[in-house]
């Protein structure tokens, strides 16, 4: 039977599965360029590239995430109230106290960031400062402590640069394909090579979004029942989730490779939509709702 144990060991099982996945495919690229291009030292570079991915996915994937959304450290002062209710519900779910970022948006959203909960980041938009009650932001807050107890942002987090980097690698053999640096073309495997690398180079983003899907949506409502749990008031962020489905505006800041992040999607579109895209990278605000209010 799942418990949020078992949950947080297959987070963990998963992103060792992704890095594994995403170091396989970097090397297999490598090795086809340098089949390719005849040049063995090009699976050299991947080899290393791939290794510094990694590297860098896992250590410093948090800082690529606040830079992309445009968040800054927020100042206790000034967000006197934002920052009291993360200490406090920090300490009522027995984490550290995460870092507290604001993001300049008026369109309501949250998320949260980091490898781990030594190092996390709980990052607001003053969109949602603006809307949500105390009870209410004390629901989002919980929601985003959720996913940090719950071993979620690690994979989402890792996600970020890996699937970022599987793009700009397929951009990069194509351009490659285009601006010359082909093979001789007296050699037969040559037009073979081509139409494989032409064909990865499809694929890879594709391959990409895929990965992304694999978070899957299930996270959410675990964290929303996390999150219901630590306040004692699921009603709290039920009614947070209608004033955020109901702003139902675009985020100035997106980006795709972060979109999974937020507890809204950034786009805008409304949550509450009864038909959801197959790629939609939140549940339905209704269903979240609904549950929260049987709870």
């Amino acid at each position: 039977m799942a418990t949020l144990y078992t949950h947080q060991s297959n987070n963990v099982t998963k992103t060792w599965l992704l890095m594994t996945m995403f170091f396989a495919l970097v090397i297999g690229i490598g090795w086809f360029f340098s089949v390719y291009y005849q040049n063995p030292s090009i699976l050299v570079f991947f080899v290393i590239f791939s290794i510094a991915m990694n590297v860098m996915s896992y250590w410093y994937s948090d800082k690529i995430v606040l830079s992309i959304a445009g968040a800054q450290q927020a100042d206790r002062q000034q967000f006197f109230d934002l920052y009291t209710t993360v200490e406090n519900l920090a300490i009522t779910a027995g984490l550290p106290m995460p870092k507290v970022y604001v993001v300049d948006d008026s369109a309501p959203n949250a998320f949260a960031t980091g490898r781990d909960k030594n190092h996390a980041v709980v990052a607001v938009t003053t969109g949602l400062l603006a809307i949500l009650d105390k009870n209410e932001l004390e629901g989002v807050i919980a929601h985003e402590l959720a996913h940090i107890g719950n071993r979620d942002m690690l994979l989402s987090t890792v996600v970020v640069v890996l699937v970022g980097f599987i793009s700009i690698l397929a951009d990069f053999f194509m351009r490659s394909m285009i601006f010359g640096g082909h093979r001789d073309d007296d050699n037969k495997g040559a037009g073979v090579l081509m139409i494989i690398g032409i064909v990865l180079s499809i694929l890879a983003p594709i391959f990409a979004m895929l990965i992304q899907l694999a978070i899957s949506r299930k996270r959410e409502f675990l964290a929303d029942a996390s999150g219901a749990l630590l306040t004692r008031y699921p009603e709290g962020l039920a009614s947070a989730l209608e004033k955020i489905s109901q702003a139902s505006m675009p985020m100035k800041k997106q980006s795709k490779a972060i979109a999974h992040l937020y507890i809204a999607d950034p786009k805008g579109s409304s949550l509450g939509k009864k038909v959801r895209g197959l790629f939609a990278t939140h549940p339905s605000a209704e269903d979240r709702i609904k549950i929260l209010r049987t709870m």
